[in-house]
């Protein structure tokens, strides 16, 4: 789902949270070490995303925040903040080339450039937080 959270709407906020649950608590994020991503450089992005990135003649950024069910991809277009919101069980992440990664949730996807070893790391978290987080059989629901 790709949305535009630059205005506070309570029922976007609701929808948002169903799909992929509310913040971590400060205890969560604590053990984590963290649930956010150090500035990460787009370098690829889907249509949709695409015709927003274009607007501005800004270097394209976005960041990643883990939530309990999922992840909010969030990225600036002019003066708009939007945000790609993925479910575990919509998530796929693929490393490219050494310094690249791809997160796709259906038709969107998003390529990021990860030269240093910060977003490395938070990557390896991603993917270890959605293996120990995510549905793994129907009875789970």
């Amino acid at each position: 789902m790709l949305v535009n959270i630059s205005y506070n709407r309570p029922e976007l906020n609701e929808k948002i949270n169903k799909e992929v649950g509310k913040t971590l608590t400060l205890l969560e994020r604590i053990k984590l070490n963290g649930s956010g991503s150090p500035r990460l450089k787009i370098t690829d992005v889907s249509i949709d995303i695409h015709n927003l990135l274009v607007l501005d003649n800004n270097i394209n950024t976005c960041n990643i925040e883990i939530r309990p069910s999922g992840i909010i991809v969030r990225f600036r277009s002019i003066l708009e903040t939007y945000a790609l919101v993925i479910p575990f069980w919509k998530l796929k992440v693929y490393k490219g080339k050494a310094e690249e990664y791809s997160i796709y949730r259906d038709h969107y996807y998003i390529k990021v450039e990860a030269k240093d070893e910060k977003a490395h790391k938070f990557f390896k978290k991603l993917i270890d937080f959605k293996d120990e987080n995510a549905f793994t059989r129907i009875d789970d629901l």
